[in-house]
């Protein structure tokens, strides 16, 4: 008898989407078709608001998947951010299209990313957090040396200029909505892959995953190279909105730790989680973020706080007990029964607890 019909016969069934996980996605498709207009009726400063909201959103997105699925803690993302900021300027000057460049600069820094992955997957933990804040702190040396930036002092994208006000905020906010919509969906679909599975068992015990026949090195390296990419993205979006470039801004750790906020105040590990994290940050930001010193003590006295008494974020939170998810990237079991069981009982497969459960996610 197939495990199929085994799970049948009692009365267990294997399901990946809900009622709600499929109303939410197409609230979500919705929402971003309504959003496409939003240029024709929202202000300028409004407009500019949204694309920064677009891009805090990627960010969160790219650091959850390589920490929260990858389990490769970094501090050191920041580097992408920079380069893709840097390829641009670059491309720009050659002649390339100012709104071209931003998407060929983030290829050419998620093309830099494989040699660099090479090594860099190679370390553990803190050597690879630490290597990685190293690697961004040499980039950031090496792109002073170009005459182009002139140093700290940096320049601009100057050939945005050709555009009026209007038709260059609308572009960049549809590029930046755009980017957002297709690397969220590109990281679900890959989340709920096989080479999702193969992240988030590697994540979880990598010599337990290789025992298994992952490839682990080159699985890393995927996750290394889109998070790389989409980075590059949102740094290339940065660009456009403020038009000038100078390296300390932009090699900063300060985006890594913003990064890092959104992901564990939203849920480490939660597709959910980093959307709303982000949108978590942008509303403090608007409101909070004149404050100075005082805003950056905030987020780090919420981060502290979070961490000890809120450790799997919010949506972690509303997840663990509502069991309510929108975006699930792996499977629930459904048990016959009024009550629910807990993960560690499911993770045992322990037979009293078969007796007991409803619905919970396992993987």
């Amino acid at each position: 008898m197939s495990p199929n019909a085994t799970l049948a016969s009692t009365g267990i069934s294997i399901e990946r989407w809900t009622k709600s996980s499929r109303v939410a996605l197409g609230c979500m498709a919705a929402v971003l078709a309504l959003l496409m207009f939003a240029p024709a009726v929202l202000g300028a400063g409004a407009i500019d608001r949204m694309t920064a909201l677009f891009i805090y959103v990627i960010l969160a997105a790219m650091w959850n998947a390589l920490a929260g699925f990858g389990g490769l803690v970094s501090v050191g993302q920041q580097v992408f951010f920079g380069l893709g900021a840097y390829f641009t300027i670059r491309l720009a000057d050659a002649g390339l299209n100012p709104f071209v460049s931003l998407f060929a600069a983030a290829i050419v820094t998620g093309a830099l990313s494989i040699p660099l992955s090479l090594f860099m997957l190679r370390l553990k933990g803190g050597e690879f957090a630490i290597g990685m804040w190293v690697i961004a702190e040499l980039a950031h040396l090496l792109v002073n040396l170009d005459r182009l930036i002139q140093g700290e002092t940096g320049t601009s994208l100057i050939s945005l200029n050709v555009y009026d006000g209007n038709t260059r905020r609308a572009t960049i906010y549809w590029l930046a909505l755009i980017a957002m919509a297709a690397l969220l969906g590109a990281l679900f679909l890959l989340m709920r892959s096989r080479a999702g599975a193969a992240m988030q068992a590697i994540r979880d015990n990598e010599e337990a995953a290789t025992s298994l026949g992952v490839r682990v090195i080159a699985t890393k390296r995927l996750l290394f190279v889109l998070a790389a990419f989409g980075i590059a993205v949102a740094g290339g979006l940065w660009l456009a909105t403020a038009t000038t470039f100078q390296p300390k801004t932009y090699f900063s750790v300060q985006w890594t730790a913003y990064m890092i906020f959104m992901v564990l105040v939203g849920g480490i590990g939660k597709f959910e989680g980093a959307i709303l994290g982000a949108i978590l940050f942008f509303v403090i930001e608007t409101f909070f973020g004149a404050a100075g010193v005082w805003y950056l003590i905030g987020l780090g006295a919420t981060a502290v706080i979070f961490s000890l008494y809120l450790p799997r974020g919010l949506w972690g939170e509303i997840e663990r007990r509502f069991d309510f998810q929108l975006l699930p990237v792996g499977y629930r079991l459904k048990l016959p029964g009024p009550h629910k069981i807990k993960w560690e009982e499911l993770a045992g497969l322990r037979p009293d607890s078969l007796a007991k459960g409803d619905v919970h996610a396992f993987w």
